[in-house]
Formats: structure tokens, sequence, C-alpha cells
């Protein structure tokens, strides 16, 4: 039997010799890329000669080749040629890659670049020292490459994303390195390296939250001092009360958002933010930025423009902040308005020097001429006008339990007299019902989401207003309203974009009075605000869309154009429906 370009297998043949041959044959030996033609042959005695063979595999395959005559299945042989090569490969590979290794742990890195350099690829290992190598050097293109094959060929290796975000990182591409470090986490969440160094590239972003996220998983940041800029003049022990973390421990994210609902809640802060220091011993340093309010303003000049800001519309404000360094305040509104005349005064003041409470007092004096009518503005129906007068005193307490949610509740006492009624089809009995109100109102707010690597939060708000008067006759009503908002920051640091959107629905229980009706539109004094709809016509208010059910859907979306101390400027568009 002859064969082409190759030698033949007798049956006298070692079985260490068969399997050598036949590997020639199949491409990894001296003659590879010949083939053998096994023509049908008698059959022979089988071999008595023992054959050593080191693993069971061969073994197998020995004592197939004692017994069986010359090969009628391909498979077999394709099987045997396959046995020894790839074991010959496997440990061909491992010394090449321990061989690296060795050049690594070394840190000779030029010579290990020359070596992989030299062959046409390697092992994810070989890769993975390559682009450490090439990192050493400050190669930053061909590293990022020679991890991205290392990651094609091990998937889930999380060493691959960290070294990448490395590469980002060195190059201040802070968005990628973030990007490839959530990779690493999503294979290994509590690998404490990548979530250190996660936290250290959004506090590097400005993003306070996100770096509180994923230090804390490592056991930072730990506090040393907790510094005011500038001294703020509300009393020390108060300030501290409403920090829910102290120094000399580990600041959480949890502490820090309940800290900001408190700091807010003392309403005395105009703006305000918190930012860390870090320190050469390793810890870090609380700066709380602050731009306080007290008294009528910081100097006469600001007084008489926070006290004038509105005499566009007739209006004027008194109000006096911070008062005994206590927190207490008082916030009123003057509106002499001939058609809509309003007098709102509020005091507040922290629950027994605790900042977690706060209660309020309030006092509403209102004279208004309403036209109720179709619309704003061109052709429009009357239907129907009044002279409202209504006083109102009420109380309400609020607790800031932790960043996650917060409650209030109140009561109201109100008396009503509707006067110079003009009848219309808009205003029946039950609408202008007079006489004196109680009024039970609650309220919860929730903190549903918040992903702070992408600076997005989502927040619900159920509120709750049962009332009854007692008119002629005496009746009840009930107006449950439920919220949904959205806050985004688009860009990874700054606040240059804003995206707000607010979900509203509310639905009225009975029959409540004119002007306990939702209104839509846009008017100092409603809440609802539908931009695009003006809430008077000709001075008057009764132009806005009303009824005792409502859908509203805010969305905006700015661009901080100016902000210094008392004016902000932002320009962007809005849809409101």
């Amino acid at each position: 039997m002859t064969v082409s370009c190759c030698r033949t297998i007798l049956p006298s043949a070692s079985c260490s010799n068969r399997i050598a041959l036949i590997s020639n044959a199949t491409g990894n030996g001296p003659t590879a890329g010949c083939y053998w033609l096994y023509p049908q042959v008698p059959s022979r005695a089988p071999l008595t000669k023992p054959c050593a063979a080191p693993t069971l595999v061969k073994e197998l395959l020995c004592q197939a080749a004692r017994t069986a005559r010359p090969p009628l299945n391909i498979l077999f042989w394709a099987a045997l040629a396959f046995a020894t090569p790839v074991n010959s490969w496997a440990q061909t590979a491992s010394t090449f890659e321990q061989q690296v290794e060795g050049l690594y742990q070394q840190k000779r890195w030029p010579e290990l670049i020359q070596l992989v350099q030299s062959t046409n690829g390697g092992s994810s290992g070989v890769n993975f020292y390559y682009g450490s190598a090439l990192a050493q050097l400050q190669r930053w293109p061909e590293a990022e490459a020679a991890f991205r094959a290392g990651s094609r060929q091990q998937p889930h290796d999380k060493r691959f994303p960290v070294e990448l975000a490395g590469v980002a990182f060195k190059q201040k591409r802070y968005g990628e390195s973030a990007r490839w470090l959530r990779r690493a986490l999503a294979l290994d969440p509590e690998d404490t390296y990548a979530n250190d160094f996660l936290g250290t590239v959004y506090f590097l972003q400005g993003n306070l939250d996100g770096a509180l996220k994923y230090w804390n998983r490592a056991g930072k940041p730990l506090l040393a001092n907790v510094l005011n800029q500038p001294a703020p003049q509300i009393d020390s022990s108060l300030l501290d009360h409403a920090l829910a973390f102290s120094p000399a421990s580990l600041l959480t994210a949890p502490q820090l958002r309940t800290t900001d609902l408190r700091i807010k809640g003392l309403g005395i802060f105009r703006d305000y933010r918190f930012d860390l220091q870090a320190r050469d011993d390793g810890k870090f340093d609380l700066l709380f930025q602050n731009q306080e309010r007290n008294g009528l303003g910081k100097n006469w000049k600001e007084a008489l423009f926070l006290t004038f800001r509105s005499i566009p519309f007739e209006t004027l404000h008194f109000d006096y902040f911070n008062i005994g360094r206590e927190a207490r305040s008082i916030v009123s509104t003057y509106r002499f308005d001939a058609e809509k005349r309003r007098l709102l005064i509020q005091y507040s003041s922290p629950f027994e020097h605790n900042p977690k409470y706060r209660y309020q007092w309030i006092g509403d004096l209102r004279s208004e001429n309403w036209n109720v009518q179709t619309s704003f503005q061109g052709p429009s129906t009357l239907l129907g006008s009044f002279n409202l007068r209504r006083e109102a005193i009420g109380f309400n307490f609020a607790s800031f339990e932790s960043g996650r949610w917060q409650w209030m509740a109140g009561a109201e006492l109100s008396h009503r007299d509707f006067r110079s009624v003009v009848p219309g089809p808009a205003l029946t009995p039950e609408l202008l019902a007079k006489g004196y109100q109680l009024k039970q109102l609650s309220q919860l707010d929730v903190a549903l989401l918040h992903v702070p690597e992408h600076r997005l939060t989502f927040d619900g708000a159920l509120s709750s207003q049962a009332a009854r008067i007692w008119s002629s006759p005496a009746r009840s009503f009930e107006k449950l309203q439920a919220a949904l908002r959205t806050h985004w920051f688009p860009q990874a640091s700054g606040h240059d974009w804003e995206m707000h959107h607010q979900l509203r629905a509310g639905k009225t229980f009975g029959d409540p009075p004119f002007d306990e009706l939702f209104i839509l539109g846009m008017h100092r004094d409603e809440e609802l605000w539908m931009r695009g709809h003006v809430a008077t016509r000709d001075g008057r208010k009764g132009a806005a869309p009303m009824g005792r059910n409502y859908f509203l859907s805010n969305w905006e979306l700015d661009k901080n154009v100016y902000h210094r101390h008392l004016v902000d400027l932002k320009l962007g568009p809005f849809v409101d429906t």
C-alpha cells in the first residue's frame, strides 16, 4: 500500500508510533497536510506486545489498535489523531503564558511586549499581561486593544473591564471608565477595588451621591471633620441635630439624603451643597457651603429688592428669617390689586429645637372678584360672576423622617362668603355654599427610586383634604391627589441641563364650594400650573380650566444660563397637558 507524501502505518509499529504518524497526517507534525488512504485489507492477528500508555485516553486507543483491523471508520482515526496534539498544544501554550507571566513579575515590560508580538496571538492570560505591560509604558491605545481582545476571549473575567476602566481613567475619559467599572461590578458586586475605583470616578465628576453609593461598599469615606463655609448664624446645636452623621464616622448615602431633607426643612438656606475634601491620612472633611437667609436680608439693598421684587404684580413681601438664630421665620405677602386682594402670613419653627420636626401657622385673608369665562383670550362667554371673601387660619406639622420619606398633617378653619353674585350656568347652589369650614390635611412624600450613577430620581406623593362645611344644608367633601415626579441631570457632572417631569391627578368626592375646585392655569396663587393658560382675564380670576377632577402632566428641559445669588435664568422647552 502506498501513500501520497507520507509513510505507511505497519501493523508491527508500536502504539506510540502509530499515534505519532497519524498526527502528522492531521496537520500537527512535520508532514502536516498529508492524508491517508486505507483500502480494505485482510484481517491480521491481534498484536500481543504490551503498549505503554501514560494516559487513560491513550490506553484505550492502544487497546483498540491491538485488537482492531486497520480502520474502516474514519471517525476512529480522527479521535486517535486529536488526542496527543491537543495535549501538546496546551502544554506549549501554558509554558508560553508562564514565560510571559515571569517577565511581568520581573517588570521587564519591553521584553514582554516583544515576546508577545513575535507570536500570532495568545490566550486571555497572555493578553492581560501584554495589555498591562503596554499600560505601564503609557501606550494606551495598544493596551486598550489587548484588554478588549482578552475580554472577548473571557467575557466573564472581571480583570479586563477593570483594566479598561483604568486605561480610560488615565486619559480622563471618566464616563467610559465608569461604564467599564459597572460592567466589572455586574460580574462581581463585592469587588472592593472596583467599588472604590468607581466611587472615585463619580467623586471626580462631582457626583457625591454616586460616589457614596460605591464607596460605602468599600468602607469609605471616613469623616474627620464637618466644616462650614461660611459659618452660618443659626444656633450650632440646632444645625448639628440636622446632620444625620457625625465626625469620626463613616458617611453613608442615606445619611446624606436625610441631612439634605432636614437642612431644606429648616427653611433658612437659599442655596447649599455638600463637598468632600480628601486629607493626607486617607480620611475626608465634609464641607457645608451655604447661603443663609437672616432677617430681612444681608444688607439694605437686598432687603429692598426682596420686599419689592413682585411690585409688577401689585404685591409686597415682608420676610424675616432665622429669628433668634433658631430657624424661626415669618413669610408674608400683601397684594393690593383691587380685583384680588390678599394678605397671607406664615410663621414656622422647628419643634422643640429638633430639626426633624417643624410646625407652621398660617393666616390667609382674601377678597377677590371672579368672572367665570370660557377663555382667557379672544371671544368668551361669561358663565357667572361674584365676589369671594374668605378668612382662614391653619396649622401644619411636618416630620422629616429620613431621606426616603416624610409626612405632614394639619388642620384649617375657614369662613367664606359669596357676594354680588351674577347667576350663570357655572354657578350652582352647591358651589356657592357659605359658612364655616373645618378641613383636615395630610400628605405623604416618598422617594421611590434613586439612581445616583445616572443622577436620576423618582418621587411620589399622596395627599388628602377632608372637610365639612356648616352651610344650609351642611355638607362634606374630600379631595385626593397623587403625584409622580422625575428629576434628571442628563450630564455626568454639573447642572447646565436639567429635566423635570411631573404627573399629577386629583379626584373630588362630595360637594366642594367654588374655591375648593381644582384650577389649572398660570397664577401665583395656584399650585397646578398649566403654562400657556392664563388664569385671569381683565385682572379677574375665572378664565382658567377648573373642575372636580383633573390629570396634569408638566415636562420641561432647562438650560441654566445664569445663576448668581438672588437671580436664576433658565431657558428651554416645556410641554404641559
